[in-house]
């Protein structure tokens, strides 16, 4: 973005800062096979994503964070077509066995980990997710997966709206074009919650729960 559209924003009051608050969980989103594969729904940066979430998936398991993934999952026999399943076709091919809607086997979820199925962006939208997080006191929500200006704004929007904190680690998503990626990183920064990389927060995150 340029200097003037950030100042635009400044002056009239975007973009201020969060705090990391409560207890920390992880949520990351739409890291299957489909998205890591460029000849399918993947390339640009998403590769590197998924690389960089290995260590904050690490550090969750060590400190006992909650964990949730997401994965769009469509019906065998398509009873479930919406409006996302009409304007991307072939997302409509992700069924529950299909290799592709499968979490890539350096993420996999471990036992106790939430994973839901979902058939629009927002891993949210229909699914348990904010009662599960809720129930686990999480205020502080670490937002990683792709794509970043598709799923993962919808959830960090979403997760804003239940009122959870968002940080997306800027390092750990991912999208198929830069552009669209960048956009949607500012546009976050903005209005709906913190850009940081996951190095930026270490130290804050394993300092413990702040109340």
């Amino acid at each position: 973005m340029m200097a003037t559209e950030q100042d635009v924003y400044s002056r009239q009051g975007f973009g201020s800062r969060l705090e990391v608050k409560g207890r920390v969980g992880l949520l990351i989103v739409d890291f299957v096979n489909g998205f890591a594969d460029p000849a399918a729904f993947g390339g640009g940066n998403i590769a590197a994503a998924i690389a960089n979430t290995r260590q904050v998936l690490a550090d969750a398991r060590k400190h006992g964070w909650p964990v949730a993934h997401s994965r769009i999952v469509f019906a065998d026999d398509d009873a479930d077509l919406n409006i996302f399943g009409l304007k991307v076709p072939p997302l409509t091919a992700l069924k529950q066995a299909d290799a592709a809607s499968a979490i890539v086997d350096e993420l996999a979820p471990a036992k106790g980990e939430l994973v839901v199925s979902k058939t629009v962006p927002s891993a949210f939208f229909g699914t348990n997710l904010s009662a599960w997080l809720a129930q686990r006191a999480v205020q502080t929500l670490l937002i990683a997966g792709a794509t970043t200006s598709g799923c993962v704004r919808a959830s960090v929007v979403d997760a804003m709206s239940f009122g959870f904190r968002p940080f997306v680690l800027e390092d750990c998503v991912g999208d198929r074009a830069q552009a669209p990626h960048d956009a949607s990183l500012f546009d976050i920064q903005q209005k709906y919650g913190e850009v940081l990389a996951y190095s930026a927060l270490q130290t804050q995150l394993l300092a413990g729960p702040v109340d």
